[in-house]
């Protein structure tokens, strides 16, 4: 065991990393697990906090701001000092987050009622809450695209990609989302850090809002390379839309399995021919 662990040893003087070699910590992701966790009861603490918040709501609400005050304060100073940074910004940082999640709510229960309206298997809204994982997805966005407008390093995508593990939708936290977003059964949805969706879009699984030039890698760095897509667009299951300079205008639909890398205009309905199904008999005995 000496003789690896002298190796490893090695291997870590060869392949340390900035922070690492400063002396520095990384965001505890549990920690910031744990902070979406009391997020979500905030949000919806009918839902995830029926004890906690049974008799005294305010006090239950001020008592878990508190708590998701000092827990992110703690890592996005974390995340500044490892980003080269200053640890005394966090504190204006996390007080912007903390006021801004009154409005994320409010947002948040337009996607709710998206989400009713356009799934006719929905038997409630609670059911929604509950359980579906589009939902979940777009919880976590929101919350984590206001750190990621914030320029809070590495904390926005963690909590998306635990999402993402948990749902099997990527949402990344710096695409910019209207209200009333609906994803309809949602596995396999991916949606890029420049898409920017408007308001009353529905989108259903496996759809793919991506970038044309993925192989340039940090080339394209800053650079639109996802689409934009109006209000009032629904895309079907399947369909990849790529590209920066892609528009789906206002009110079209796309359907499944296209592939797009142009822009539509509005009230456009683009479809794929089915294709050809070839079918052959067993061999009779």
């Amino acid at each position: 065991m000496k003789e690896i662990a002298e190796k490893m040893m090695k291997s870590y003087e060869k392949n340390q990393t900035a922070g690492v070699e400063r002396g520095l910590i990384l965001p505890d992701r549990e920690e910031v697990i744990s902070a979406l966790k009391d997020l979500r009861k905030l949000m919806f603490p009918a839902f995830f906090a029926a004890e906690e918040a049974r008799g005294d709501l305010l006090h239950f609400a001020e008592s878990t701001l508190n708590t998701v005050y000092y827990k992110m304060k703690k890592q996005i100073e974390r995340a500044y000092l490892f980003d080269g940074k200053s640890a005394e910004s966090a504190e204006m940082t996390i007080k912007r987050f903390i006021e801004a999640l009154p409005c994320v709510r409010d947002t948040l229960f337009t996607d709710l009622q998206a989400t009713y309206e356009g799934d006719p298997a929905a038997k409630s809204k609670e059911e929604i809450v509950f359980s579906y994982p589009g939902f979940y997805a777009i919880f976590v966005y929101r919350i984590a695209h206001i750190l990621y407008l914030e320029g809070v390093p590495f904390i926005p995508r963690m909590m998306t990609e635990y999402a993402h593990g948990k749902t099997g939708i990527d949402i990344h936290p710096g695409a910019v989302i209207g209200d009333y977003f609906f994803i309809d059964h949602g596995t396999g949805v991916v949606i890029g850090e420049t898409t920017v969706i408007g308001n009353r879009v529905k989108i259903y699984q496996m759809v793919t809002l991506g970038a044309l030039s993925p192989r340039k890698g940090q080339s394209l760095a800053g650079v639109k390379r996802h689409p934009t897509v109006e209000d009032d667009v629904t895309v079907y299951s399947g369909a990849s839309i790529l590209g920066g300079e892609t528009v789906i205008g206002k009110g079209a639909m796309i359907g499944g399995n296209c592939f797009l890398t142009q822009s539509v205009g509005a009230g456009v309905r683009v479809s794929a021919k089915p294709p050809e199904l070839t079918i052959k008999e067993g061999k009779k005995e």
